[in-house]
């Protein structure tokens, strides 16, 4: 047996029930996997409100963290008792007990607990696509990143730091600009009391930034375009304020000329070797401290509604995860 989170309506924080379940024997391509953490991102709140349609019943969860407990008979270089890590497109991991196909756990290093991978896979190798696939940012870029103190936030400013980058974050309160501000960013702008557009501008010397990241989406989608310098790059990865509006090609033409795209984490991890090689890229960033994961808040598994009530709240700051 083992507990899991599972939702049989789309809905808020209240629709989450905790049940046990039986799980089977892996199949002869997956491993069975005891998560000892798991992580809290928001695309778990698209997938539970229903913005990411699912079939119901559902148990939510991408990423996770745990030991090998068995190993179907056609696989490979794994074996009971190995430490791994993964993130999958398929949810599920808000349990004690799971199984995955083997082709998408990664092995941990030494010097890599289990829970900041848990609180590291998702959000560290969305991350590296951001800054090192979907553009490659170079040394004097200046970048814009919405939700700077967030999980994938504040990854993403360090790492752009180490690169060289002058990163500018926007934020939610002072609280959450001092903690930018150790985590990579030149200059911090609280949205409610800085306006963005004309405080990017007076930044830039009128240039306007590179690349904007978005995760905010609707709320900050049109102003973030007016952030861009010519020819600049708006990547919207996130719609924690809900989707972004439908615009017409000539809305980038009028402004520069700029580029706009809308990422996925999963194509970039499509097959094997992309997951192996970037999982190296960000472990090796972890491990070399250019990279510092900051797990701001642990939850028992059971405790997972009031998890995500505190994350759509913007109560949390860093990485969350959940302990079965």
């Amino acid at each position: 047996m083992s507990k899991v989170i599972r939702l049989y309506e789309h809905g808020g924080p209240e629709v989450l029930r905790y049940e046990d379940v039986e799980v089977p024997a892996p199949g002869p391509d997956e491993v069975q996997v005891r998560h000892t953490a798991i992580g809290l991102n928001y695309i778990d709140v698209y997938d539970r409100s229903g913005l990411y349609p699912a079939e119901l019943p559902a148990v939510l969860g991408r990423e996770g963290a745990g030991v090998i407990t068995a190993v179907g008979r056609k696989v490979r270089g794994l074996k009971i008792g190995t430490r791994v890590a993964y993130v999958h497109s398929v949810a599920g991991a808000y349990s004690e007990l799971r199984n995955l196909p083997a082709a998408r756990v990664v092995r941990l290093p030494k010097g890599i607990s289990d829970e900041v991978a848990a609180a590291t896979m998702l959000k560290g190798l969305t991350a590296q696509f951001l800054l090192r696939r979907t553009v490659r940012i170079e040394r004097a870029d200046l970048i814009l990143v919405h939700a700077a103190a967030g999980g994938v936030g504040l990854i993403l400013c360090q790492w752009a730091r180490a690169l060289g980058a002058t990163v500018i974050g926007v934020v939610g309160s002072d609280a959450k600009a001092m903690l930018a501000r150790r985590h990579g960013c030149r200059h911090v702008l609280v949205s409610g009391r800085d306006e963005l557009v004309p405080a990017v501008k007076k930044l830039t010397k009128g240039r306007g930034v590179r690349v904007v990241y978005d995760s905010v989406g609707k709320d900050t989608f049109m102003a973030s375009l007016d952030c861009l310098a010519p020819r600049g790059l708006m990547i919207s990865y996130g719609n924690a304020s809900g989707p972004p509006p439908a615009i017409s090609p000539l809305e980038l033409s009028r402004r520069g000329s700029l580029y706009l795209t809308r990422p996925s984490l999963f194509t970039y991890i499509a097959t094997r070797q992309e997951l192996e090689a970037m999982a190296r890229d960000l472990f090796r960033a972890i491990q070399s401290k250019k990279v510092r994961i900051r797990v701001g808040q642990s939850y028992p598994l059971a405790a997972a509604a009031q998890a995500h009530r505190d994350l759509e709240s913007r109560r949390t700051t860093g990485s969350t995860v959940l302990v079965p």
